[in-house]
């Protein structure tokens, strides 16, 4: 690298990045050693079901913003233009349509594994498959996110490669184990703010040193870089406005409205309203972020516009150019290269910790406790925070391994957002299709994950361009969270016209935006081709609080006779009158409670749904239909 020299940290960067370590680390002992000291599952994998909707709005935001898209994102500005900013109109519909349908449901429901729901909607075998697609899922990314910056700060400054690694990976496995979801939650607030530090640091001196971020403006629209609007509707094209605003959508829906590790959160709210109120102050949020990162791709293009570090040789790679950059910028501000190196990595611990918790949650209720229900709380915790402790070894051990894939890492980091959609797939198979089965839904699962690698796969064959991370554009999940979720692109200078392609090769086209709509898709069609093969569902044997009344809601003008045929024979209640979305979900429920029953004023049971009931209590007026609610261990 021709200026090496000058891409080295001073004592007080180093000073700054050791800071943020032990503040996480001391956060996480805090919490370990106050309250109730994660003495139960529910204080460690729910936080108590105790906090706010601001530290699980910034908590649910840093989960999203991964170090990967910390330095994707203007790489993605500076190489392409600000046609990647139309992402922000998917936030709408994306965080929208999850406050109001899949966090009011899964939280009525007063589960701590999002796929329990599959064993209440259909059965333990879907459960378990979604389960195992989970895991499989997070495992591959965590050690990928993790060692991909690391990788790229090396090369750019020399910063040891392994000793970033292990020192990030070990702080993290050590406040999450002990200090359990509330530990996280509020690392992740701490975090958000180190990045939004580092970032606005870059952005106000890089733009200060271009001449005002009037000229940075002015710069990039001369030179074409500020996008149009871009009605193109073909879905093979790589970033139209409607790729871009709809199926952005679906990607946002896979992060925000069924991935576990975003669930989690929500489910750790104090009230149903939090829970809610949460998803809306996350919206700004985001639009903060995004702007942020086109604002810094914009402004790398004022310095140096078309003829940069990657064109000169001084880095091989587009993300290598991010960080040279703010080297570059920040080499006379000793401390500040430490604190965009900080933001960096606080993007990579978020993202890890939360997949260290959500994995231990879903381990612990779908896999083990279901084999041993009497196990005691105190023994649940233990094994709980073993989880968490073993999955943040395995996280060292997958940035191991990710050390050695070379050219196969983009696609190892494209698996997280091949499996996004073909589970948002499912659950909208669930709660959306009264008449789905579990045969249907298991087969659908399976077809979309089939097409998922079928494109994804095709898609990095065909291409053959140089695949690696420091190549790839990751656009978060979720979300991935986290998805999303984290998406990988090529970066490649030039991207081939859809029009010229023909046969599989134009089907691989398919924009990368569209993948989690296309899958889930997928799902849904396989999914209720296979119910009707195998014998829908009746409406009467299926649990009202796990579906969505959606056509009852649209359609409220139609007669009373339609619209109980669009029920196809779900009991939903109140029957007397139209509900809304909100109050249909889950009929008069208390949060942490499952309908068990209904009991009819002649003492008549009805098929029971859910878990067996701990307590029961009984509301209604006498000659009225009453409704029986079991409270959970939770």
């Amino acid at each position: 690298m021709a200026t090496s020299a000058l891409m080295r940290f001073s004592v007080a960067d180093y000073v700054i990045f050791a800071l943020l370590l032990v503040f996480s680390s001391v956060i996480g002992l805090f919490y370990a050693l106050s309250g109730g000291r994660q003495r139960t599952t529910q204080e460690f994998l729910l936080a108590g079901r105790s906090m706010t909707f601001l530290p699980v709005a910034l908590s649910l935001l840093a989960t999203f913003q991964s170090a990967v898209a910390i330095l994707g994102v203007p790489a993605e500005i500076y190489t392409y233009g600000t046609e990647y900013w139309f992402l922000g109109c998917s936030y709408f519909l994306g965080l929208l349509i999850p406050a109001h349908i899949f966090v009011p449901m899964f939280y009525r429901l007063g589960l701590t594994s999002t796929y329990e729901y599959l064993e209440l909607r259909f059965n333990k075998a879907t459960r378990l498959c979604g389960t195992l697609t989970f895991i499989f899922q997070m495992v591959i990314y965590m050690g990928v996110v993790l060692y991909a910056p690391a990788l790229a700060l090396n090369a750019v400054t020399g910063f040891d490669l392994w000793g970033a690694v292990l020192t990030m990976g070990l702080v993290c496995t050590l406040y999450t184990a002990l200090g359990g979801l509330k530990a996280v939650i509020w690392t992740d607030v701490f975090q958000t703010l180190v990045m939004f530090s580092g970032q606005l640091a870059v952005i106000i001196i890089g733009a200060r040193q271009a001449g005002g971020i009037g000229e940075v403006w002015r710069i990039a629209k001369e030179n074409g870089k500020i996008s149009g609007i871009d009605l193109n509707p073909d879905p093979f094209e790589r970033h139209t406005f409607w790729t871009l605003s709809f199926g952005g959508v679906f990607m946002m829906l896979a992060l925000y409205g069924v991935n576990q590790a975003q669930v989690q959160r929500y489910l750790s709210s104090r009230t149903e309203q939090q829970a809610i109120l949460s998803c809306y102050v996350v919206f700004p949020c985001q639009q903060l972020v995004l702007a942020m990162g086109c604002l810094m791709g914009l402004v790398m293009y004022a310095r140096y516009g078309e003829n940069g570090p990657l064109q000169k040789g001084y880095v091989n790679a587009s993300d290598q150019m991010v960080l040279y950059f703010v080297m570059d910028v920040l080499q006379h501000y000793p401390g500040l290269p430490g604190l965009y190196i900080a933001c960096l990595f606080s993007g990579a611990l978020s993202t890890i910790s939360s997949a260290f918790n959500s994995l231990a949650a879903v381990t612990m209720t779908d896999l083990i406790r279901p084999h041993y229900p009497h196990m005691t709380e105190a023994r649940a915790t233990l094994i709980s925070k073993s989880l968490a402790l073993g999955y943040g070894l395995l996280c060292l051990g997958m940035a191991y391994i990710a050390s050695l894939m070379g050219s196969v890492l983009q696609a190892a980091l494209s698996i997280f957002g091949m499996i996004g959609g073909p589970l948002l797939g499912v659950f909208c198979l669930g709660m959306f299709f009264p008449m789905a089965n579990s045969t249907g839904a298991i087969s659908g699962l399976a077809a979309g994950l089939i097409m998922a690698f079928w494109i994804g796969i095709g898609n990095f064959i065909s291409r053959r361009a140089p695949l690696s991370f420091v190549n790839a554009t990751v656009i978060q999940n979720v979300t991935a969270a986290l998805a999303t979720s984290a998406m990988a692109t090529v970066n490649s200078t030039t991207v081939a016209s859809s029009a010229s392609l023909t046969g599989l090769k134009k089907f691989y086209s398919l924009s990368y935006l569209w993948y989690s709509g296309h899958n889930a898709a997928t799902v849904v069609i396989v999914g209720l081709l296979v119910s009707f093969l195998t014998g829908p569902m009746k409406g009467e044997d299926v649990n009202p609080s796990t579906v969505v009344p959606v056509l009852r809601y649209l359609l409220f003008f139609l007669p009373g006779r339609c619209k109980e045929k669009l029920s196809c024979g779900v009991r939903y209640q109140p029957a007397n009158d139209e509900p809304t979305l909100q109050h249909s979900l889950v009929p008069t429920k208390e949060p942490n409670g499952v309908i068990s029953k209904e009991v009819a004023a002649g003492g008549e049971e009805k098929p029971e749904f859910g878990v067996q009931p701990l307590k029961e209590v009984v509301m209604g007026k006498e000659g009225e239909v009453a409704m029986v609610l079991q409270e959970t261990s939770l």
